[in-house]
């Protein structure tokens, strides 16, 4: 039966993926990756074989077309990322979208994602939260922080290791010095490490030690609001 599966792949750890995934990735007819180089050593670590198309962002909106074509005449598809689950962060949701407005199922499979682990072992509250993924980096920037420092709920953020020093110096204006903050990098993976604290310890810890890898960011939300 002809469907696209939305199919999330390990944040680091080869082990973490599951055997559904595996089966699902070795049955569909054609599998659309992010970066072909990357998901290609995953394929060949778990001996899967099927074609593989590249899915991004700068391609994304030429070839849905082509790939609904496909899905309508009968073919499967299965999405994968870089690392994590499709459309959190990464290519996905028009793809998505468009089956569901074209009336094609789409399955996607459970799976953790790294703000999952992050915010967990954050130590914050996480009955509530709020997931922001990438700040913007110059327009809406500084509207988005005045925003989110009146935010009651635990934040979470994704960010690059060159902007991280920039980005909790930027908590410490808006949020302020005291804001519990926790920063989890390179999840799953051998140089795993979370550092907890104030917003002004963390900035002091990786302004000495600058970071490397996969970051999540989480906030404390602002408990006098």
């Amino acid at each position: 039966m002809s469907k696209l599966y939305l199919v999330p792949t390990p944040i680091g750890n080869l082990e973490d993926m599951t055997f559904r995934a595996i089966r699902i990735l070795k049955e569909v007819d054609f599998i659309l990756a992010e970066d072909t180089r990357t998901s290609g050593k995953l394929l060949k670590h778990y001996e899967i074989s099927t074609q593989m198309h590249s899915h991004h962002m700068h391609n994304e909106h030429k070839s849905i077309e082509g790939i609904l074509k496909r899905i309508q005449a009968g073919e499967t598809c299965a999405l994968i990322s870089d690392a994590g689950t499709p459309a959190i962060s990464d290519p996905g949701f028009l793809l998505t979208r468009a089956c569901v407005e074209n009336r094609i199922e789409v399955d996607c499979l459970p799976y953790a994602t790294a703000f999952v682990p992050a915010l967990v072992n954050s130590g914050l509250p996480n009955d509530k939260f709020v997931f922001e993924g990438f700040l913007p980096v110059k327009k809406g920037r500084q509207t988005r922080f005045l925003l989110l420092a009146e935010e009651t709920r635990t934040i979470i953020f994704y960010e690059s290791p060159h902007k991280l020093v920039k980005t909790l110096g930027h908590f410490v204006e808006y949020f302020g010095a005291d804001r519990q903050v926790s920063v989890s990098r390179e999840l799953s993976k051998m140089f795993e490490e979370t550092i907890r604290g104030t917003a002004t310890e963390v900035l002091a810890h990786y302004t000495n030690k600058p970071p490397k890898g996969e970051i999540v960011i989480v906030v404390d939300g602002n408990r006098k609001a």
